[in-house]
């Protein structure tokens, strides 16, 4: 009971947070919005009207984009969780988070889990308004999708939890995300598919399945049609709890960053 209310407090506190910053939900769905609309326009005349993906159905190139585009929410929200982890850390609050009596594994999970559901929340937001610009899935892919997009989301935030325990000032914090951003999101399945980027160059197609990000878009995208990717699972899976166990070694008083910062 004391370690759910601890993360319900943490929750509260994400959650409160996010409502009082109401234009990163704005940023959030605009930046997407603008892919899925002006984006997908020109690539759709360049490509035709349907695009015929292994997933045993055709559909358009705005629908093809969608679940990238989600991933692209939570890739950004991810980030903003490390940018919020310095600023805490550069203000006091994150000390006093980590100095309570609960194990500090357990306090950056929930913190972790709390920016999931943050950016699940916001990914169906920008569902909602992608069918209201008729882009749409099958319906039962909405539902179908929510283990994918939770899954993808703590990786993502995961991933920024490592980074803001790398991460000294705010200062250095946009040439971290653009670092890590965007070779990510090009990199990927997002926009367009892999045998399309196997067939302009090999080594950029390599890139990509490198890249633990497409392996999330795949796993998401497959969901949405009431498919599952093994492989996209395995390797979503694998970075998720690679990226927190690193994430939580980085806030390790005695072995992690944290340490080496107040060394220095």
């Amino acid at each position: 009971m004391v370690y759910f209310t601890c993360f319900l407090g943490i929750l509260t506190r994400e959650l409160l947070r996010f409502w009082q910053q109401r234009s990163r939900l704005l940023s959030a769905l605009v930046r997407p919005l603008l892919w899925l609309v002006v984006f997908a326009a020109g690539f759709r005349a360049a490509l035709g009207v349907a695009i015929i993906p292994p997933y045993e159905t055709y559909i358009t190139y705005e629908v093809y984009i969608m679940p990238g585009l989600a991933g692209v929410i939570m890739l950004f929200n991810g980030m903003q969780s490390s940018l919020s982890m310095v600023y805490d850390r550069e203000m006091g609050s994150m000390k006093v988070l980590l100095t309570s009596p609960m194990p500090r594994s357990y306090l950056l999970v929930c913190k972790l889990m709390a920016g999931a559901l943050i950016s699940t929340l916001q990914v169906y937001a920008f569902f909602v308004i992608a069918w209201l610009l008729d882009v749409q899935a099958e319906p039962a892919g909405y539902v179908l999708v929510l283990p994918a997009l939770l899954l993808t989301a703590l990786m993502l935030g995961a991933l920024g939890l490592l980074l803001s325990s790398f991460i000294k000032q705010l200062e250095n914090f946009a040439g971290v995300m653009n670092f890590v951003v965007f070779p990510m999101f090009f990199l990927s399945s997002a926009l367009y598919p892999l045998w399309k980027m196997q067939e302009s160059s090999e080594w950029l197609y390599q890139l990509c399945l490198f890249n633990p990000f497409t392996h999330a878009v795949e796993l998401i995208r497959f969901a949405m049609y009431s498919q599952f990717n093994v492989q996209a699972l395995a390797v979503t899976l694998g970075c998720t709890l690679a990226f927190t166990g690193l994430a939580i070694w980085g806030y390790d008083p005695k072995r992690g960053m944290v340490r080496r910062k107040a060394g220095g």
